[in-house]
């Protein structure tokens, strides 16, 4: 496996190094992909609607195809799920990611070995960035944690599997993520959540993983939890080499698992003495060794992060890459950073500034033309056979990697919060919160923002759950400082809340309310791994049912 992983790392800092010499040429890298995919797609059915073949330059293309949303390719992806060919796509589709539905209506988009190929090689470019962030470290690139789910895929009418991007992408290189991994793959497989991170935790307690990976920060402080709150059972069963029977496991998978397991007493003594010397188990206990974990960055993420130190201490971060159902956006070039280079290779990109927002045909900027501190919606045309498609996400520019933009994902289009037209964002939210944890010396388990029934215009409701052994000590003072604080970061409320928006409302939740709310989220089917929560909601029965323990009420 070292020798398999050294292969790998090498190749992986090739894939970077090619990458990183094309940031240089942007602009004809971008030109060329979109002239070689135009060429390749030019004879299917939509291909042949808006006349590809004919499509000269950049210009044109603009002209001749309109920015479209989901709804409008929706009808050619359910003949393509009916088994109809060359619709959107000249090579057969062989998977349709599903969207995580968590900020939206779920969505299926077209996946075929070439496009499949393509953001691969995008992954690999950012192992490549991370094993040399490694090796500036003193480290090399080695199996770590995953957390993740193999579910079985649904078939359409026309026998395509589908389901979410990441069990698609982990059972189509099963052979290579099993040598990235310190636990055995079949952990990936329970269906119960709990008993999934529980054997995920186990396999890795054997051994010695150099990293924690999840889709979202949430998910990592959830493995977290399991592994203080079941850390004297998972130390059990280390010592004896068995699965706990209380733990819901199907009984065929739970004897292959246990199979694969042996009595670790040695390894069990010592983690015993560090629960017994330290009261709990952490990351950063178990694993002394651990360099990194891998997660999302930007939007919602960093209100989570903020409380990564509790068991990470200084480890590093890194966000591999930004990626959605749609296809990959941005590659991380290092440890800490929250700008991801734009996947010039993944596909060919559009930007629409702010002031075209509302424009029915926008005009957009392609890559080299924006400008840092700007904040744009990201258009896309790839390989899934979408063209100009709008994912209805906002990102910021902060800066330039050579002659590519470097990309934080700030919130997502339509996801904003308004009692009078101010728009506030998720963005603006976790801003807010995050200033109020450090200066009240607190930690939330969660919070939603949502808005107050029968007024005009509503009011706030700041719904908040400490984390464990936190108090609020003063209340009042925390709801005026959210007022203050939200009024200095976001011009508009400031206006509006001096002429119309009445003063908000903090409450205090009892706690597990939030988790109840992610419970609610993943009976309506939302993958638990791709759950996005949100910060921000309008609708009034988000937090319907719930119990909480005070509401202070600002007075104007």
């Amino acid at each position: 496996m070292p020798n398999l992983l050294s292969a790998l790392a090498f190749i992986a800092e090739q894939a970077q190094s090619n990458f990183v010499n094309k940031t240089q040429h942007s602009f004809e890298v971008q030109e060329k992909f979109l002239f070689k995919l135009l060429r390749a797609y030019q004879r299917t059915e939509l291909g042949c609607q808006y006349g590809l073949k004919h499509i000269k330059n950049i210009e044109q293309f603009q002209k001749q195809i309109p920015v479209l949303p989901y709804s409008a390719y929706k009808p050619y992806v359910e003949r393509i799920a009916a088994g109809e060919q060359n619709i959107l796509t000249p090579d057969p589709v062989i998977y349709l990611n599903r969207t995580s539905g968590s900020t939206g209506k779920q969505k299926l988009i077209p996946i075929t070995r070439r496009f499949q190929n393509i953001l691969g090689w995008a992954n690999l470019t950012s192992i490549g960035f991370l094993s040399q962030a490694l090796r500036k470290q003193g480290k090399q690139f080695a199996p770590g944690l995953a957390i993740n789910a193999i579910t079985k895929p649904e078939l359409t009418s026309g026998g395509i599997q589908y389901g979410s991007a990441g069990p698609g992408v982990l059972r189509m290189g099963t052979f290579f993520y099993k040598h990235l991994l310190v636990h055995s793959y079949d952990t990936f497989k329970p269906q119960d959540t709990l008993a999934r991170s529980y054997i995920g935790l186990l396999f890795s307690l054997f051994n010695s993983p150099q990293s924690i990976g999840g889709n979202f920060p949430m998910v990592i402080l959830q493995i977290c939890n399991i592994l203080e709150q079941y850390g004297e059972n998972l130390i059990s069963d280390l010592e004896t080499g068995r699965i706990a029977p209380w733990l819901k496991l199907e009984p065929e998978l739970r004897v292959r698992l246990e199979a694969q397991l042996s009595p670790a007493p040695i390894r069990a003594a010592k983690l015993q003495e560090i629960l017994r010397s330290e009261g709990r188990l952490t990351p950063i206990l178990a694993w002394p060794n651990l360099a990194f974990y891998a997660t999302a960055r930007g939007g919602t993420s960093d209100f989570y992060l903020e409380r990564f130190p509790e068991y990470f201490g200084n480890i590093p971060g890194f966000g591999m890459v930004f990626a959605t159902a749609e296809g990959t956006f941005g590659i991380y070039p290092d440890f800490n950073t929250d700008g991801s280079i734009l996947a010039i290779e993944t596909g060919f990109f559009e930007f629409i500034p702010s002031d075209q927002w509302g424009e029915e045909h926008p005009k957009t900027l392609l890559a080299q033309d924006v400008k840092p501190g700007e904040y744009y919606r990201i258009l896309v045309t790839n390989y899934s056979g979408f063209y100009r498609y709008d994912i209805g996400d906002i990102f910021e520019v902060l800066g330039f990697y050579e002659q590519v933009p470097l990309l934080v994902f700030r919130y997502r289009r339509g996801g904003l919060l308004s009692s009078a037209m101010e728009k506030t964002t998720e963005y603006h939210a976790t801003q807010v919160m995050q200033i109020l944890q450090q200066k009240f010396n607190i930690l939330l388990e969660d919070f939603c923002i949502t808005l107050s029934e029968n007024e005009f215009p509503a009011r706030y409701l700041v719904n908040i759950e400490l984390a464990s052994d936190y108090h609020l000590q003063y209340p009042y003072a925390f709801i005026e400082s959210f007022d203050n604080v939200l009024k200095e970061i976001h011009t508009y409320y400031d206006v509006k809340r001096k002429i119309s928006i009445p003063p908000p409302c903090l409450r205090i939740m009892k706690s597990g309310s939030f988790d109840k709310i992610r419970q609610r989220q993943i009976k309506k089917g939302i993958p638990v791994y791709q759950l996005k929560f949100p910060h921000i909601s309008e609708d009034r029965d988000f937090m319907a049912g719930l119990e909480f323990e005070k509401e202070i009420q600002l007075i104007a």
